[in-house]
């Protein structure tokens, strides 16, 4: 009996160490990043759940569920450029298309990801961007307020918080390591309804949608404005980052922020945006990889921005009908267009006509895999690029910058000839009816009246009554407009942008 009381008081003894220990760390915790603060908790709290080999997905369903948030918000139903949560799918996979996406709701929703018990919120840029009150809906019904503690249209990735203890949390896994053909469950609150969870593989990595850059290099109302009145308009420069996790998983309007895991329950994605030509899934989602998450997170936690580095050279991918526009034998790789001033790359000697090949030892062989690497970075990092010269690789270590350090060249401004007129794209314009604008929420744009059989409108498919609203990234509300803007243009090519019923289109051409 003395012996059995012993064992007891050793054990009470034990636990309340152990709980006490605990305690002391949590308390310690303040100053570590979140990817720490997981690996903090989930080393006291090993987590055995194995999803595969049967293909049976309950545990990790199970354990991710809980920690996945529906996140609802209000609007100020004046604002002219916020809209739900979905618009930016939207607009450029079809469905309603700039309609929906000018006309402001009061109320949208979306998803979101509990990353610590202390209640921070990994989510979309377009679920929380401009909205005046951000309600969050737990697992157990609760609703609680957020605020948004940084956001990050380049990703659009947001970091919010609640003011909430021992929340249930996803773990952060390695999205390096995904393979394609991998099973992988998205979880979130799709079309208003409860958790969902749905079961697909990843269809591809790396993959970049051109979403994020064309929202980007939309004209502000000041700058159509200013356009206006003095005719000039610059371009801006396309900073997005888009290296997207490819699924087949079923991701519809409401998942936006949610959670893609793999089948061991470990995050993996946030869910972003999907192909559809309806608004809804249509087979193809897309996730932003978590790896590129941790960092811009982290920034948002101790700066409420994200500070980037820039190798700051421009460039184009590089395949078999570029290289013969160029000249040269390479058909894999980034070409570099310009060198920045007072950039990285500039103090590194890489220079105009260099082709970027590999990026700390991996090659490259599109946009994403150079941008997503270099967007893990912070200003002052320093990433080692091997680039060929004269059909010989050599190895450049580059010091990062910030964007602030780094000034535009004139040749990154400067206009070149398109050889483009009226007359060659064999077509017709008036100004566009203003409810024809308010249809498809345009502030400007001409409408075409006449198409010209086999020139370049009648090869494009462009038939009359489309909308057009750029002219080689000028805004235009005219026939003297577009005559204005098609004579030259940053790259030498003739690029014209318009809406429709099935979304934004953008056509190129020498």
């Amino acid at each position: 009996m003395k012996r059995l009381a012993l064992l007891v008081l050793a054990a009470f003894i034990g636990g309340a160490a152990a709980i006490g220990g605990y305690k002391m760390l949590e308390h310690g915790n303040n100053n570590l990043t979140l990817a720490e603060k997981q690996n903090v908790l989930f080393a006291s709290n090993p987590t055995n759940i194995s999803s595969t080999g049967a293909v049976d997905f309950v545990q990790a369903a199970a354990a991710v569920s809980p920690a996945v948030v529906h996140i609802r918000t209000t609007f100020n139903s004046e604002s002219s450029d916020s809209g739900s949560p979905m618009d930016m799918m939207e607009e450029f996979f079809g469905g309603a298309g700039r309609g929906k996406a000018r006309r402001t709701p009061k109320a949208a929703s979306g998803s979101g990801v509990i990353l610590t018990p202390d209640g921070y919120i990994v989510t979309n840029n377009h679920v929380v961007e401009n909205a005046e009150k951000i309600q969050v809906i737990l697992s157990d019904r609760r609703k609680v307020e957020a605020k948004v503690i940084g956001r990050d249209p380049n990703t659009d990735l947001a970091l919010i918080k609640v003011d909430a203890t021992d929340l249930p949390i996803v773990k952060m896994g390695n999205s390096d390591n995904v393979q394609v053909g991998e099973w992988v469950l998205a979880v979130g609150f799709p079309l208003d309804l409860q958790t969902t969870v749905t079961a697909g593989i990843v269809s591809a990595k790396s993959r970049q949608i051109g979403i994020l850059g064309r929202e980007q290099q939309q004209p502000t109302e000041e700058e159509y404005e200013e356009y206006q009145r003095t005719g000039k308009y610059t371009p801006k420069t396309n900073s997005a980052i888009e290296s997207y996790i490819q699924t087949d998983a079923a991701i519809n309007p409401g998942n936006s922020g949610g959670a893609l895991v793999n089948a061991s329950g470990e995050l993996i994605g946030i869910n972003s945006a999907i192909a559809s030509q309806s608004g809804t899934n249509e087979g193809y989602g897309f996730a932003i990889p978590v790896n590129l998450a941790k960092k811009i997170l982290e920034d948002f936690k101790k700066y409420g921005a994200v500070k980037r580095g820039y190798v700051g050279v421009t460039f184009q991918e590089l395949n078999a009908d570029v290289a013969e526009d160029l000249k040269i034998n390479d058909v894999s790789g980034l070409y570099v267009n310009d060198v920045l001033p007072n950039g990285g790359g500039a103090a590194a000697g890489i220079r105009k006509g260099d082709i970027i090949k590999k990026v700390d030892g991996k090659e490259v062989f599109a946009s994403p895999d150079l941008q997503e690497k270099i967007g893990r970075l912070s200003p002052g990092d320093k990433v080692q690029l091997t680039i060929s010269r004269d059909n010989k690789e050599q190895n450049v270590a580059v010091t990062l910058r910030g964007d602030a350090s780094i000034g535009r060249p004139k040749a990154v401004l400067a206009a070149k000839t398109t050889g483009t007129t009226i007359d060659k794209l064999g077509a017709a314009f008036a100004p566009a009816s203003p409810a024809l604008k308010a249809r498809y929420g345009a502030k400007y744009g001409v409408v075409v009246t006449a198409v010209e059989p086999g020139k370049l409108f009648d090869s494009f498919d462009m038939e009359k009554g489309r909308l057009v609203t750029t002219v080689n990234g000028r805004p235009v509300n005219s026939a003297r407009d577009v005559e204005a803007a098609l004579p030259t243009s940053r790259n030498g090519k003739t690029t014209i942008s318009g809406v429709g019923p099935n979304g934004n289109y953008t056509i190129s051409f020498n």
